[in-house]
């Protein structure tokens, strides 16, 4: 199993923004994954939300291309329509080639209107737009389909599992097999060691289950129950969650291994630097790479 990062920075303060942090705070935290051999960093891109998360995502992944040597560097996601087709090609590419090859480009629809407004594009062309692009990146770069997964932070192990269970469909009528890393999921990571320390780390965990739903959805957004709708505080629990001692978030890991995912990405609303080695030292040696599974 592999792990990496999974959020972004934000321009406005230190503060954290469900998964942001400031950009000086943020880059030191990326530092010090490579250091300590995390496999990946994954940045959002998000607009018009007046907190200052991280729009330009291409740019800081340059800036972090030149600070890094190893770890990958990821989008999740480039929302495809609001961008030049042509123009993100060619940043795309140069990001890829000052990074050496280790640029992993995700891309995503989008799912804010308030984004969507602010770029004056309906909504309603996502899917058109998105489709366009898609199309011209493939033949800018002469691409091959094959897309890897990569599931949300929020939804329940169970949920996860069943999703995972329909890619791996998929990929098997194709008559591919599966590679590693394939299959990615966000997961929130807080370590506790006490019980006060895990009242906290709920309450924390509520905050920003509510931050996430403000912003996609505006205010009132308090419950997640589909795609299309974000935090229910229920969902603090942990279940949908890295949350509990060292212990209990191997065997909340075992579980995710056993549905299919080989691949996760760490959400830590802290940015603990600290908690980075108590999961590399603790519990990702329990963990090892191992050959992806084969489908059949």
């Amino acid at each position: 199993m592999k792990f990496g990062l999974f959020g972004g920075a934000k321009s406005a303060g230190e503060g954290s923004v469900g998964d942001s942090l400031g950009y000086r705070k943020y880059i030191d935290y990326v530092l010090t994954a490579e250091e300590l051999g995390y496999h990946s960093v994954f940045v959002v891109e998000h607009h018009f939300t007046g907190v200052g998360q991280l729009s330009a995502s291409l740019n800081f992944l340059s800036y972090l291309a030149g600070r890094t040597s190893r770890i990958r560097l990821g989008t999740a996601v480039v929302v495809l329509p609001w961008h030049n087709p042509v123009l993100l090609a060619e940043q795309v590419a140069t990001v890829d080639l000052l990074s050496n090859g280790r640029l992993d480009f995700g891309v995503g629809k989008g799912y804010r209107p308030p984004e969507f407004a602010g770029f004056c594009i309906p909504i309603e062309e996502a899917t058109e737009r998105f489709d366009e692009t898609i199309t011209f990146l493939r033949k800018a770069w002469t691409a091959r389909e094959g897309f890897n997964l990569l599931l949300d932070q929020i939804a329940p192990v169970d949920l996860i599992v069943e999703r995972v269970a329909t890619y791996r469909e998929e990929v098997a009528k194709l008559g591919r097999s599966l590679r590693p890393a394939q299959i990615g999921v966000a997961r929130a990571l807080q370590i506790v060691r006490t019980e006060e320390e895990r009242e906290n780390a709920h309450a924390l965990r509520t905050k920003v289950l509510k931050a996430i739903g403000g912003l996609a959805r505006g205010p009132g957004a308090e419950r997640y129950q589909s795609i299309g709708s974000h935090a229910d505080p229920n969902l603090a629990s942990e279940e949908s969650a890295l949350l509990g001692t060292p212990e209990e978030i191997v065997a909340r890991l075992r579980k995710l291994e056993a549905g299919g995912v080989d691949y996760v990405l760490l959400v830590d609303p802290t940015g603990s630097k600290d908690a980075l080695r108590t999961f590399a030292e603790e519990i990702a040696p329990h963990f090892p790479d191992r050959p992806a599974a084969q489908t059949t």
